[in-house]
């Protein structure tokens, strides 16, 4: 019986022994998994130091391994943002809520600006180790650039688009407008920026007379002169030049568009279209410089993907783009032209021949992306 009793008792330690050396490998196999593993890894103390990253966090975070771990831990320091771009103060950090807690916290997702500007966008998880007492000594984050992966749904939060209307009262209106009688609805086709920083916007209406048209959009203190460029079937198209910037410029200033502008005797309305991920103030900031008193009165958000179109304005510069939109919208591949080289090349401040150069370039990047490579960028 004593040696039943002995023999069990030896079973058992071995038995431990097996199960202790399953779950704890030895330290230098720890350390090599540690640095060996495809994770971004560091290890951080109470006092916020890290004591250990491997190689993969080092990488992740454009930093040397012996940088990252001589150094302490401080969001505030590291630029480290919410999704809103609001700064993430140390005691918001799920580091230090694990270390207040003791429990773990998973799927955190933040922004880092690192030493040399750029921004990387890292999903994080961190768990405690604790020590004899049960108190959090060290907790250890694990993290992955999701940069790719963030800017994936950007895209398709920008494949939707929000429409919105603007309303202003009857200052904004033209004089000759000012009449009693129904609404006057211009459509709004381009806004295209010079290089001497004015703007030059292509419109058309068919519920004005082409020279009633044209005195109208005068009588808007920003334009220095309208153009009419063609007047077919009761509906003309006018380029008009304008200062700076004006109030349908707010749309594509945020990477949207101006659709339309619609006058009554007593108020004006402006309809256009912006990011699904812009924040709709920000057009109404834009507008207010112009008109104080404007007030959003409608907002819709729609999915309308741009696909080819944004694959051909990431493809363009910007000068061969402006040329391509004004050289369309103002009549160029008209027949007959509304719109002739010269008259383009010299809204530009350039020659004809340079004009031709950039068109022709756009034009190229347009067939090509059409013909040979649609498949291969998109989106």
């Amino acid at each position: 019986m004593t040696e039943s009793r002995t023999g069990d008792r030896g079973n058992g330690s071995a038995d431990q022994r097996d199960s202790e050396s399953t779950h704890t490998p030895p330290e230098d196999l720890a350390r090599r998994m540690f640095d060996a593993s495809p994770i971004s890894t560091v290890v951080i103390d109470r006092q916020g130091t890290i004591t250990f990253a491997n190689e993969r966090a080092a990488a992740t975070l454009d930093i040397d391994c012996e940088t990252l771990a001589s150094g302490a831990f401080d969001p505030a320091d590291w630029n480290i943002y919410h999704d809103d771009g609001t700064p993430i103060p140390k005691y918001d950090h799920p580091v230090a809520r694990v270390f207040e807690t003791g429990e773990p916290e998973y799927g955190f997702e933040h922004w880092i600006e690192l030493a040399d500007g750029t921004e990387k966008w890292l999903s994080s998880n961190s768990s405690p180790i604790l020590d004899e007492a049960g108190v959090v000594e060290y907790v250890v984050v694990s993290f992955e650039d999701v940069t790719a992966l963030k800017h994936r749904e950007e895209r398709l939060t920008s494949d939707h688009v929000r429409l919105l209307e603007f309303r202003t009262d009857q200052s904004a209106v033209p004089p000759s407008l000012r009449v009693e009688g129904g609404e006057t609805r211009i459509k709004v086709d381009s806004v295209v920026s010079l290089p001497d920083g004015t703007i030059v916007q292509y419109m058309g209406t068919s519920d004005l007379p082409a020279s009633d048209f044209v005195t109208a959009v005068e009588e808007v203190p920003h334009y220095l002169d309208a153009r009419l460029l063609s007047s077919i079937d009761e509906y003309s198209r006018i380029e008009a030049h304008a200062d700076s910037t004006t109030v349908s410029h707010v749309f594509p200033s945020l990477g949207g568009r101006a659709r339309a502008v619609i006058v009554t005797s007593d108020e004006v309305r402006f309809l256009g279209e912006l990011p699904g991920d812009v924040d709709p103030r920000l057009a109404a900031d834009g507008i207010r410089e112009f008109h104080p008193e404007v007030e959003l009165v409608a907002e819709k958000l729609v999915y309308s993907p741009h696909l080819l179109y944004d694959v051909v304005d990431d493809a363009l510069t910007d000068r061969q783009l402006a040329v391509l939109d004004a050289a369309y919208f103002g009549g160029y591949f008209d027949t007959p032209r509304a719109s002739t080289g010269d008259e383009l090349a010299d809204r530009f401040g350039v020659t004809r021949q340079t004009f031709n150069q950039h068109l022709r370039k756009a034009q190229r990047t347009v067939f090509q992306h059409l013909f040979e490579k649609s498949g291969a960028n998109a989106r």
